[in-house]
Parts: C-alpha cells; structure tokens; sequence
C-alpha cells in the first residue's frame, strides 16, 4: 500500500541531501493554545461482563504477536484468529491476571501470544470467544528493500511509493486530553506498521480507573498495530508503605517482549526490552529511565549483550534505534539534566554500536537534535529527538534555554507525533507533525542515514563496548 507522504517533497529531499543537512539552529516562534480538558470516556452500558475491552497488541519476535484484553468477569484466555473476517481457524490460550492496588481492584487481565503470523497480512481476531466484537491488525512487513540507493533514484517516484517500507511512529506523553485525541486521530488517518512509545502513558498518577479509560482510548488503534511502550514517571505509582511495589498497573497492563531475545539473553525485565522490526533490518531498544541503569545493573549488562550480539548476526540490521523516557540531551528549561546520570552510563555503548536514533519524551515540547557525542557534533553519533508532546494533561513545556546550543537544529513548544519511515538499508525518513487546529502539519523533516552503511563510521569507532 502506498505510503501517504508528498512525492515532490521526497523529490527535493533526496536530491538537496543523502544525509543530515548541516542546518542553522531553529527555534520555531509557534505559539501554542491552552491545553485542552482531560477526555470523559464512559463504559459501554451495552457491553456484559464477558465482553474484551482495552484491547491492544505487541510484538513477540518476528511472526507473533501477543493479545492484551480485559474483562470485568471470568472469561476464557482465548484468541481465536484468521485471514477472512468471521472465520477462525486458529486459535491460542494464554493467562489471566489481576491485581489490586489500594482499594482499586482490576479485571480479570487476559493476554496470549497468537502466530506464526504472515508478515504484512491482516489478521481478523476475536477476544474471549465474543461473538459480538471482531477486530482485526495487520503484521509488519518482513524485510526491507534490497535496492541500492542509487538503484530507488532510478526507480518511478509511484513505485518507490509502493515498495514495502518500515513505517514506525513514535508519539511520548500520550495522556487523556482533546490533544491525545487529535494526535490519535492523525496517527490513525495513516498507513504505518508500528508505534512506540516512549513512555508516560495514562497520566493515571494513583487513580486506577484512569488506567482503564486510557485503554478504551486508544484501542482503536492498540488493537489494530503493535504498539512497543517503556515506562515513564508517571507509570512508577509507588506509595511508601501503603503501595511499595513501583510499576504495579503498568507491568499487569502493557506487558512487553522481555522475555523474548532474537539474538542475546533475554532482559527478563518488563521495563527494558529489545526487539526487530522488518526481518531484523531493524532493531529497537526500549530502554527504561525509572529501573537501574548504573554500573553492575542488570539493565546495563543486559545492554551489552544486546548490543554486542548485533555484530554477530548474519547480517547486520541497517538501523539501531532506542527509547528513552528522560532525555538525555536537552535545551528547554524542563527536566534539566536529569537524563545526564542514564547518558554517563550508557551514551559510550550506543555510540559504539551505531546507534542510529534515540527518541525520548518527559519534556512536553518537540526537539531534534544534530548527530551528537558527549556533548558534541560527531557524524558517527546518534540524532537525538525529544517527543514528549503528544497531549498531556500537564500543558506544555514552552520556555527553551536561549541561545538555543548550536547542537539542536529544530525545537518546538506544541503537541504533536513522528513518523520515522526506513526507506532501505541506507535511508530513513524522520518527519514531525504538528497538531495545529487539528490538521497535522509537518513542521520538521531529514533524511537520516544508516551508520552502518557508512564506511566512515565503522572505521571510527571511538569507543568499543
């Protein structure tokens, strides 16, 4: 399916730059509206106890996929699934939890990991055995295109649209608000894979009934692509002595592929995970800012094994990207420095292991940095992008450290997403937009190049693991 992107801005793209354009600093003078209220989402009255709810999915390595649902009664752990709407050949059992949390009591939580999957199929599914809601994703694609680049140039700009491409989008600090909605509703409008989320996802801060109106907000889109989430501060939830155990809602909601690895150990740590996207030409770290991360940790030795197992694969994957919740680089004046402690201990291993792109949140603004290494510009380096902006109910972040450093190229106060599109094994496409007025608006877009296609890098590694 074509990919819904402006042909004549590709065009002038690719032929003004193969690379990051070695752009002035912007700060971008838009003036964003008040916040808008926190969303009302009341429970199907139609709906009996048995009936899914808060449905969303999630990878599980490269042709599975696992099925989160809740229901208010006993219902059976089953997915029935298949390629026709209505009929259902397959079909998996998997768990049911629950969990308590001061006088709060959830449903019954039910998840199972339905596959072997087709890669860029849809599949029609059905929660529980409910005869009354059928829903249905599509997979990934499986593998990324083998044309050189010089090779897509000579192709059709019509074909180029057509080709199978990793398509991810990223949006941080989703919240429950009028913004939530209109940045839903953009992602929603488009043809893409998968979306991460750096996280921040609720904003239920304690009131666990929050959790359950976040889930019903987004499930038409969680149900219909994998969505790939890491925690932020607002899923710790921890309150001494009554509530002592962190990330209780977030672990029994949003549980994520810890304990699948493709090609090192496992992390066994629902709060940092790994996974592949596209065949392994792609491998994303979810990495977690509220979890040890220090020398020794079991998060840190879990990197390296990760990142080292990379180079050791048949083949490579073209890009390497991670998600952070705090950023490490930052010039507005929120959240000051407090991604510096995780960025001692592990900026050296990203850099490393050319790490293409790391995307964080907790700041409510839009940023994107250069190619950036211990403070400064290295071509080797990863391009950091700040996206914490997707429609929080804590307003947003809009007093910027001035003058802007000469390592950011673009920043913006306002709501919004982004969309990195992997072109091939060279090329990546980072685009964000900005809500405004509803209508999403691109107001910042480059060409990243993989790093390890660049001969230049892979000579250069400054720093081994």
């Amino acid at each position: 399916m074509a990919r819904s992107r402006s042909m004549a801005a590709l065009a002038l793209l690719v032929l003004a730059s193969s690379a990051l354009p070695a752009s002035v600093a912007v700060t971008s003078p838009y003036v964003r509206p008040p916040p808008r209220a926190t969303l009302s989402l009341p429970r199907d009255d139609d709906a009996d106890g048995q009936t899914p709810q808060q449905v969303h999915i999630s990878m599980v390595g490269p042709d599975k996929v696992r099925v989160s649902w809740i229901t208010d009664d006993d219902a059976p752990a089953t997915v029935d699934y298949g390629t026709s709407s209505g009929q259902y050949p397959f079909s998996a059992t998997g768990n049911t939890t629950t969990y308590s949390y001061v006088l709060y009591h959830s449903g019954n939580i039910h998840d199972a990991v339905i596959g072997p999957l087709q890669p860029s199929t849809t599949y029609y599914y059905r929660c529980s055995a409910s005869p009354s809601r059928e829903l249905s994703f599509r997979t990934p694609p499986a593998t990324l295109p083998s044309n050189s680049w010089a090779r897509v140039l000579d192709r059709s700009w019509r074909d180029l649209m057509d080709t199978a491409m990793a398509s991810l989008y990223v949006a941080g600090d989703l919240g429950q608000t009028g913004w939530t909605a209109s940045t839903l509703k953009h992602i929603a409008a488009a043809d893409y894979d998968m979306l991460l989320l750096p996280g921040d996802l609720s904003y239920a801060d304690f009131v666990q009934s929050r959790w359950d109106s976040y889930g019903r907000l987004v499930e038409p889109l969680a149900s219909a692509r994998p969505w790939m989430v890491t925690q932020g501060n607002h899923e710790v939830e921890k309150l001494p002595l009554i509530e002592p155990k962190p990330f209780k809602a977030y672990n029994a909601r949003w549980r994520m592929p810890y304990d699948y690895a493709a090609a090192a150990p496992p992390s066994g740590d629902n709060l940092y995970y790994s996974f592949d996207v596209a065949g392994g030409a792609v491998h994303v770290l979810m990495l977690g800012s509220y979890t040890d991360y220090g020398a020794g940790s079991a998060q840190l030795r879990w990197l390296r094994a990760d990142l080292a197992a990379l180079d050791r694969r048949s083949g490579r994957p073209a890009f390497v990207l991670a998600l952070v919740h705090v950023p490490w680089y930052n010039s507005n004046e929120a959240h000051q420095g407090e991604g510096d402690a995780m960025r001692d201990a592990m900026e050296a291993l990203l850099y490393g292991a050319r790490v293409d792109a790391v995307f964080a949140g907790h700041v409510h603004a839009y940023e994107r940095f250069k190619r950036v290494y211990a403070g400064k510009e290295d071509p080797c380096s990863p391009v950091y992008v700040t996206i914490g902006d997707g429609g929080n109910r804590e307003g947003l972040a809009d007093k910027y450290i001035d003058p802007q450093p000469t390592i950011s190229a673009f920043r913006e106060a306002s709501f919004g997403h982004g969309r990195l599109e992997v072109v091939n094994a060279t090329h990546a496409l980072w685009t964000w937009h900005r809500n405004d007025d509803d209508e999403p608006v691109v107001a910042d877009q480059v060409w990243i190049n993989s790093l390890a296609a660049n001969p230049a890098c892979n000579r250069s590694k400054k720093k081994k693991m």
